[in-house]
Parts: structure tokens; sequence; C-alpha cells
């Protein structure tokens, strides 16, 4: 079973959003401190009013009463221009913040050893970079610069009415622990709700994936029922996920909203009983205003608050890929060492059985060696273990004397590159494509590449080297995607080459005319091919035939023909 990506703790999450907060500290001060003048500036019509009934209750002219109108619609309009700076710089920030957050998931992505990727699945990663970022996106964007305004507004509006009358601000009060125990209560129950449903819709995307990606197989086997029934479950579990988080949001909001009116109606009642003892009708009137406006940024924060629930979820989501131990940086062999020799290597997957069994085998500088065997026998994973992508349980992989997975991961790629028949296109030219593996390549060089590898379709492409490739532009169909590759590998130039059905996509001709021409350009590098193709073996210097994770037969074409061994039988059969 695939284990996910790690999810930060809560405390990771807190720690990052403080950094976040303190990158952009002279921006986040500033709307504040904006907000705080904003909502100063709010205050001042409740408490105009307020004086407006008290003067008119004394028999105040009109010319009083019209200066304090007036006084109101100058609060109003202070208001809406500082609102709308504090708001500017408020959205800058967010927007500056999301994209940084959005850089560094790219470069925490890129940093994933390719193991971690293929134990977590295509899944969990595609659902934390599209639909948790997204969100994470506009939690910093909306909800953040929301819940700080609301917060700011709430704060001065019942610190108005304490000031204006002690009394009446406990009573402004009234609805406070009704509100604060229903957020508690949904506060400790959210978080884990919330990364329940990130779960699960990891798990959906994976199994639609997967189901989508291997459809002929499925096919072809006669497998559409237990896919069916697959995505069912998936569809089921996201659903039980997303009614829990439903079910608390449909606790959360009523009591919530319930709790507006008390506040306001506890006012009027206390203020009559007040005002029997000397207090003013101005000050009931400012204090209930005050109350009436304060529902409003309550609301939006109960309302953002769930936001901002599904924000640190997946806040917690996407740090998590960053949790993932890097590759170490370590040791560059000597350039002109270059004998890959594996000694007693054993390898299994997760807790399974082992795969490899003391795996022994030298693969000389400059030689071709072909691996063959049956389906199952190990041969795509001797070829990772070559290639640094996994280390043996026991044994070692060394490449001049040092273990492979101990290279500096940097060098190890640049000396060692390991293609499969699984090949990806990117959105782009073919140049951007082909830039992937040699940045400083020249257009000849390109071009060098698509020739070596017998790429004729190039000369079809509208604008060259510059046509648009990838969904909805120009799609490759699979063989022209594998000569793609095989030029990206002609580019890179390393001096150990590790083919796994490298050309498994293309027809037997084109594979045979493509593998002759890549022989010639790769002269003088290493050259290991996982092949079913038995001309492959046949060309190659020497052969190793892979049965049950051992290395029955090394030698020659030749030799292990005369031996009338495995080899000699795959051969035959394979001549008919």
């Amino acid at each position: 079973m695939k284990k996910g990506l790690p999810v930060a703790d809560r405390k990771t999450v807190w720690r990052e959003t403080a950094d976040l907060t303190r990158r952009e500290k002279k921006v986040v001060a500033a709307a504040i401190a904006l907000h705080v003048v904003a909502a100063v500036a709010g205050l001042g019509g409740p408490f105009l009013i307020g004086r407006i009934v008290d003067a008119v209750s004394k028999g105040a002219g009109a010319s009083d009463v019209d200066k304090m109108a007036l006084a109101v619609g100058a609060c109003v309009l202070v208001q809406v221009l500082v609102s709308r700076q504090a708001q500017y710089l408020g959205h800058r920030f967010g927007e500056r913040a999301n994209a940084r957050l959005r850089e560094d998931f790219v470069a925490r992505t890129l940093a994933l050893p390719v193991s971690a990727v293929e134990r977590a699945g295509t899944g969990d990663l595609a659902t934390r970079s599209s639909v948790d970022v997204a969100t994470v996106g506009n939690t910093v964007r909306t909800v953040v610069p929301t819940l700080l305004i609301s917060a700011i507004q709430l704060l001065l509006i019942f610190g108005a009415v304490i000031v204006m009358d002690p009394p009446l601000g406990l009573v402004a009060l009234a609805g406070v622990p009704t509100t604060a125990a229903v957020a508690r209560w949904y506060l400790r129950r959210a978080s884990p709700a919330y990364l329940m449903e990130g779960e699960t819709a990891s798990e959906l995307t994976e199994a639609l994936t997967t189901t989508a990606e291997g459809g002929r197989t499925v096919e072809a086997l006669r497998l559409a029922d237990e896919r069916v029934a697959h995505g069912t479950e998936k569809i089921g579990r996201q659903w039980q996920a997303r009614r829990r988080t439903l079910a608390l949001r449909s606790v959360f909001f009523p009591i919530v909203e319930a709790g507006y009116a008390l506040p306001a109606a506890a006012m009027l009642l206390a203020g009559g009983f007040f005002m029997r003892h000397g207090l003013s009708l101005g000050v009931v009137v400012s204090a209930t205003l005050y109350v009436q406006q304060a529902i409003d940024p309550l609301d939006r924060v109960m309302i953002w608050l769930e936001q901002a629930q599904r924000g640190l979820a997946s806040f917690a989501r996407v740090l998590g890929v960053g949790m993932v131990p890097p590759e170490p940086r370590g040791e560059v062999p000597a350039s002109n060492q270059r004998e890959l020799i594996v000694r007693g290597a054993r390898f299994a997957y997760g807790d399974g059985h082992d795969v490899l069994h003391g795996i022994d085998l030298a693969v000389r500088p400059g030689e071709r060696l072909a691996i063959v065997g049956p389906s199952g026998a190990g041969k795509s994973t001797l070829a990772r273990l070559l290639a640094g992508i996994d280390a043996p349980r026991e044994g070692v992989v060394t490449l001049g004397g040092l273990a492979v997975t101990k290279i500096d991961p940097a060098e190890r790629r640049r000396r060692i590159a390991l293609v499969t028949q699984e090949h990806h296109v990117f959105m782009g030219s073919l140049r951007d494509n082909l830039a992937f593996a040699a940045p400083g390549a020249t257009d000849d060089d390109m071009l060098d590449a698509l020739v070596a590898v017998g790429a004729d379709w190039y000369g079809d492409l509208p604008d060259g080297l510059d046509t648009e490739l990838g969904d909805g532009v120009r799609t490759l169909g699979p063989a022209d995607a594998q000569q793609l590759a095989l030029a990206r590998l002609v580019l890179a130039d390393p001096h150990t080459l590790i083919l796994d059905e490298a050309t498994a996509a293309l027809d037997p001709t084109t594979a045979r005319r493509t593998e002759r021409a890549l022989a010639a350009v790769l002269e003088g590098r290493t050259v290991i091919a996982i092949a079913h193709r038995l001309n492959t073996a046949h060309d190659a210097d020497r052969v190793a035939v892979l049965e049950g994770g051992r290395v029955s037969e090394l030698g020659s074409h030749d030799d292990l023909v005369r031996a009338g061994g495995a080899y000699a039988s795959l051969w035959r059969s394979w001549h008919g």
C-alpha cells in the first residue's frame, strides 16, 4: 500500500505562518495601522448619532445637528478611503505571500527523491499541488486580511462600548460566552476533519488517475468492474469525510447566527434600566448601534473561520512536502572512475519479500551490457539500483569506488541517466522540451540529437523547434514521445546510460533503427539496456540473464548460445 507524503504539525504551520508575515513585516504593520485608523473612524458615526439624540432631547438647534451630521459623513468618508488603502496593502501582501508559497512549493517538490514520490503516489502530490496550494493562496489573499480587519473592528467596537459605559459594555459581551464555546468546540474538531478530507481527495485522485492511465490494460484484462468498485469505495470515503465537515458546519453556524440577536436585545433591556439611574438615551442608542455594527465583522469572522481551517489544513499538507528528507549532498568521484559494480545486492519494496537476491555484477567502462529475463525477474529494479534511485537493503552499488546513493545527486544525474518507457512531454515548445536536458544546447545540437534518434516527424512540425507541444496544442504519440526522451538523453551526454525498455513504444523496425543510431552516437559510453527484444542483446558486448532476482548467466551472446542454457532457449524462441 502506498504511503502518502507527511503532513506538518500545528506548531510547524504557525511557525511558517509567522515567518511568512515577518518577510513582509513593514507592509503588514502599515496595513494594520491603516485598518485601526479606519476602524476608529467607523466608531465616529454611532457615537455622533448618540450625541445627536441627546442634543435633540435637550432642544438643540438645527445648525448644531447639521454640524454633527456632517461630521458623521466625514467619518464615513475617512473610513472608506483609509479602508481602501489598507485593503490594497493587505491584498498586496497576500499576492506576494501567495507567489512565494507557490515558488517554495515547486522548489520542495522538485527536491523530492524519486522514490518518495513513487511511494506516495501521483494522486497525493497532484492534490497538494492543485487543490491545497489554491486553498492556501485563497487563505493568504482573502481569509487572513478579512479576519484581521474584523478582529480589529470587534476589539475597537467593544472597547468603545466599555469606555462609554462599563456596565453596558459588560452587557454587550452577553453573546461572547456562547460564541466562544461553540467556536472552541468547532476548532477542536475541524482541523482533523479537513485533513481527512484532503487525504480522501488524494486517494480518489490517485484511483482515478491510475485507472485512466491504465485504461487499455483495464480493458484488456476486463478489470472495469473491479476499478469501478475501487473508485466507488474511494468516493464513499471522501463522501464520509465531506459529511463530517458538513456536520460540523451545520452545528457551528446556526448557533452563531442565533447568538447575534442576544446582545442587542440585552442592550435595550439593560439600557432602559440604566436610564432610570441617569444614563442618557444617546449613550444607549450609541451602544446599541455599536453592538449592531459588530454583527457584520463577527459574521465575517465566523464565516471565514471555517475557511481558515481549510487553509490551515491545506497549509499543513503543502508544508509536509518539504518534510521529506532531501537526497543528501554527497561526494564526487574522480572523473576517470566509471566502473559500475554491484556486490551482494538485495532489495525489497517496503516490507515485502526480496526482489533481488545477492546480485553480483561489474560493468566495465564503455561496455554495452544487455539484461534480459522473464517478466518479474527484477530487471527494472536492478536498473533503479544502478541509477541510484533506490539503495539496496544489503550489499552495495558503487561507481568509481563510491556508493551510487552517496554520490552528490546532481553529479550522479550528470554521470548516470535512466530512461524508461514512460516519457513526459512538457507544455511548451519542442526547444523547451529538449533544453531540459542541456540548457546550453544550440539549435544545431538539438537538431542533431533528433536526427540521431531517428525522429523523422520533426520535419512535419509547422514551426520547427518553436512548435508548441502538449495537450490542446500538438500531442505527440507514444513513439514520438519516446524518441523525444532519447533525444534528451543524447543532449544530456552522460557517461553511463541505463535504458529500461526505452524503445518499447516503437515498432520493431523503428526501434532497431533507433538503437543502431544511438549506438553510433553513444560510442565509448557505458550502456546498460533492459530489453525484451533480443536483437539488443545480440548487439551487446555481454548479456546478463536475470531469473528470480538472481543473475543466472553472464557472457557474450555467442558464448551463451553455445552454452545452451536459459539465454539460448530465449534466443531460439525469439527466432521461432
